[in-house]
């Protein structure tokens, strides 16, 4: 349009380059591209009338000046440039906004400042504020652009129509009968564009009057840190999180990122990135709370085989809650099911249910698995083949666990260092560790035999008659970590062998636990979940009596054939002194290179992927 006011003597040739600009209006790449059609089809007649009036153009100046040129300057020096300086002052107000927040991620966890986290928390509600508001003036901008861009090409046209019509009289003559009627169809839809301009800039401002009256605490983190209200259902979770990389042996950075989950599956997407990349497989993963670096509201992933996967930071106990559940809930594949939302509310009641004492258990299908009654098993005569008769009904819940009986969610047991008094042996290591010399029948067992497990939680129970205090205590203690929000399992290393059961830690290989197999009177595997297992140890108290407790653990493998190691531990135990029926067992067991008897049965691998070095002679055999 310049060339043509500044050009009057090249007015055919500026003419006809101005009805190509009008055809190539529609590929201009503005901010937002809606509603534009009306506009283009229009521009594309214009396009004809100037091919047209192209030889009849002379001397425009005053009148181009005014109506032509003035419009579409004051479009692109005013309007445009608004839209590009609220995006620079977008920009800072983020910028800000994220400098708060690493600032306030930072706040240790152990020695808090209240004065200090209270400081923090206004500047990040302030940089909130501020970045709401800019976002705010920057998108009413961008929507006031989509309509003054379509208005900034309809006034000069307008003008520039009526110039030409009314400076040249032949002009005048060729159009002006079917021209009227068509500009005063384009006045009108300039003038309606307007108006919805105008409705939507008022909208605009009144959503704004909205925000500013908002209280400021809801833009402060963890505001409602005392009783945050936790959706407990959800399958899917998008937010921003801190995620923890390692830069070197022992030094690590933290980095804000956009978090999302996507079927079973947990995508990140940078700043700047048009899609997300997949950062873990969230299925039969396992996800708990883990204390990092002094930084609170942390949890890890692991994966299904045992690996540690990443570490993430949310920014407040209701993120950090709400992202543990959702990744419980999608490892679980409840979002393969029909309706997961109803599963999830289901399995959520059902876990809130399983609190209140029941009276009765759902009978156990029978099998030949080893989870059995132990005591009714030394009660079968093999000569006569006599079985006992089953018990007409089932122990109620008070008979197997008092009411109120306190769980233990750790592998701590305090009971261990007395039984290595009473027997005499060496001092008991102060820091819990057990030196390799003090379990010598490891290496003289006929039985060896290594599974992963997860501790979940031990409890006190009041008899050892029958496996449903077993299932009882499942119930219990899978229950009080789903009410309490415990996700944190310890794992260790199980080794069965033909004397005891030694729980190891698996990065150390330090025992953590002993218990004598004679001591284990009860053991099964749940019903339905088969992973989980139990056992249960009578323990001699200082007074001369003893004590039961149960133990619960989670395996990558079935419960079943712990269960199963177990009892052919008890076997060998109970045949040592007959040796005609330990050969006749032992010969149904096969033999390692190094004169060891183990099960063939699948083993987990360890931590690192390889199988663990007490495995060495099973994967030869």
């Amino acid at each position: 349009m310049q060339r043509v006011y500044g050009a009057q003597n090249e007015m055919c040739l500026a003419t006809q380059q101005l009805s190509k600009q009008l055809l190539a209006y529609e590929k201009q790449n503005f901010a937002l591209g809606k509603g534009d059609e009306e506009v283009i089809s229009t521009l594309h007649y214009f396009s004809k009338v100037v091919d047209e009036l192209n030889v009849l153009h002379t001397e425009l100046a005053k009148q181009l000046a005014d109506t032509m040129v003035l419009p579409i300057i004051q479009f692109r020096e005013k309007d445009l440039t608004e839209v590009s300086t609220l995006k620079d002052l977008f920009g800072l107000a983020s910028h800000e906004h994220d400098l708060s927040m690493a600032k306030y991620s930072r706040l240790p966890k152990k020695k808090e400042n209240e004065k200090v986290k209270t400081e923090v928390g206004k500047e990040v509600a302030a940089a909130r504020r501020k970045q709401h508001l800019s976002s705010l003036q920057y998108y009413c901008a961008l929507n006031a652009l989509q309509y003054r861009k379509r208005m900034a090409m309809m006034e000069p046209m307008i003008g520039f129509a009526h110039g030409q019509i009314n400076f040249f009289k032949k002009g005048a003559e060729m159009f002006s009968k079917h021209m009227d009627s068509f500009l005063s169809s384009v006045a009108d839809m300039v003038q309606s564009i307007q108006v919805e301009l105008e409705a939507e800039a008022e909208k605009m401002r009144v959503s704004q009057q909205e925000f500013l009256s908002v209280d400021e605490s809801v833009y402060t983190p963890d505001s409602d840190v005392a009783a945050p209200q936790i959706n407990r259902n959800l399958i899917q979770k998008a937010g921003y999180l801190n995620l923890r990389n390692k830069t070197g042996l022992v030094t690590t950075t933290w980095e804000r990122l956009y978090f999302f989950t996507q079927g079973g599956n947990l995508m990140c997407q940078p700043r700047g990135a048009v899609a997300g990349g997949l950062i873990q497989d969230l299925d039969n993963c396992s996800v708990m709370a883990v204390d990092c670096e002094d930084r609170r509201y942390c949890f890890q992933i692991t994966t299904p085989n045992g690996k540690s996967g990443i570490i993430l930071q949310a920014e407040s106990r209701k993120e950090n809650e709400e992202w543990i559940c959702a990744i419980n809930n999608i490892s679980r594949q409840i979002y393969l099911t029909d309706n997961p939302e109803a599963v999830a509310i289901k399995l959520n009641q059902t876990a809130l249910q399983a609190v209140t004492p029941i009276t009765s258990f759902g009978k156990k299908q029978e099998s030949s698995c080893p989870s059995q009654n132990l005591k009714n098993s030394e009660m079968e005569n093999e000569n006569d083949k006599i079985v006992p008769k089953a018990t007409a009904s089932l122990p109620e819940a008070e008979e197997l666990i008092a009411p109120g009986t306190p769980i233990q969610f750790d592998i701590v047991l305090p009971a261990t260092e007395f039984l290595d008094q009473n027997r005499g042996s060496r001092r008991t290591n102060p820091f819990g560790e057990t030196e390799d010399e003090s379990f010598p029948e490891a290496e003289d067992s006929l039985l060896q035999q290594m599974f992963i497990v997860r501790f979940l939680g031990s409890m006190a129970v009041k008899t050892d008659s029958t496996t449903e205090v077993i299932y009882e205590a499942m119930r219990q203690v899978l229950a009080a970590r789903a009410i309490h929000n415990i996700f944190r399992m310890t794992e260790s290393h199980l080794m069965v062998t033909s004397q005891s059961l030694r729980l190891i830690d698996p990065q150390t290989q330090v025992s953590r636990a002993n218990f004598e197999l004679t001591s284990v009177t009860q053991f099964a595997a749940h019903q339905e979940n088969k992973r989980l297992v139990g056992f249960v140890i009578r323990i001699p108290e200082s007074t001369g009596e003893e004590s039961l407790s149960t133990y619960i653990f989670e395996s990558n493998s079935e419960g079943e054939k712990i269960c199963y190691a177990i009892n052919l531990g008890k076997e060998i135990i109970a045949v040592q002194k007959d040796p005609e029926a330990l050969a006749q067992l032992m010969l149904s067991i096969p033999l390692t290179n190094d004169g060891k008897y183990v099960l063939l049965n699948d083993q987990p691998d360890d931590n690192d992927g390889n199988p663990s070095e007490h495995r060495g002679a099973e994967s030869e055999a």
